[in-house]
């Protein structure tokens, strides 16, 4: 089994090809850019190049994942257009990962607390929180959008040691040394393993397939969590309205 893996939901844009070997899977091609251009440009030459350099055929593959979300809602759209597309294309099921799931798998095996942190912008962040047991990544709380004081609190409440990690660390790890310094021990994953990875998608997905957790490209949709700026204003300005009218 061949499983694509595409990830735009935020800053990184990714592609990889897993194959299923039965035990631990082998990761035959990923190429990850963290580096300015839009995923609209980045996504599909990316794809392109990996398929050229394995020489595969689209047509062997068995399934698209892809990070759903949360995220970036551009990022997202444009990952799940092009995972759509390439499944409508080539008939072939989708499988649709969280991304802060596929975020938290980078970290496969640690004995400690995960937790991702993705800049949600107007001080939030999307995140949840996880651990490994007996080397499966468990849901200790699924993933949200929520202020750093929220996740800060959680992480006290358990009192473990935690692993962050995730394009929200630069922006809140000042705040969040200040709120875990009471003796909690916290590190930060290194560069890399702190960033989404399609190849984290494509093996956290090789267990949804064999789960049966798959869906057509029509089903498929994006998790946002929250609603776009543009879908925000517009209900402020429809509340205006109310109270004006």
């Amino acid at each position: 089994m061949k499983i694509l893996a595409l990830d735009s939901s935020g800053l990184v844009a990714s592609v990889a090809v897993v194959e299923d070997d039965g035990i631990n899977g082998n990761l035959l091609a990923e190429y990850t850019v963290n580096y300015k251009k839009t995923h609209s440009q980045t996504l599909l030459p990316m794809l392109d190049e990996i398929a050229r350099m394995i020489e595969l055929d689209l047509n062997t593959i068995d399934a698209v994942a892809v990070a759903a979300g949360p995220g970036s809602f551009t990022g997202l759209r444009i990952g799940s257009a092009t995972a759509k597309g390439l499944g409508l294309a080539l008939n072939k099921p989708l499988v649709h990962v969280p991304t802060v799931d596929s975020l938290a798998y980078n970290l496969y095996g640690t004995d400690r607390v995960i937790c991702p942190l993705m800049d949600a912008r107007r001080n939030q962040v999307y995140t949840g929180i996880y651990e490994f047991r007996n080397n499966e990544l468990s849901v200790i709380e699924p993933q949200m959008a929520v202020g750093i004081d929220v996740v800060a609190g959680k992480l006290r409440d358990l009192g473990r040691e935690v692993i962050f990690l995730g394009d929200g660390v630069p922006v809140f790890r000042e705040v969040l040394t200040e709120q875990l310094m009471a003796g909690q021990k916290f590190s930060f994953a290194p560069a890399h393993l702190n960033k989404q990875r399609a190849g984290a998608v494509a093996a956290l997905a090789v267990s949804y397939v064999r789960a049966g957790r798959v869906e057509t490209a029509a089903e498929h949709k994006p998790d946002y969590l929250r609603p776009s700026q543009a879908e925000r204003e517009r209900a402020e300005k429809e509340k205006k309205e109310k109270l004006h009218g």
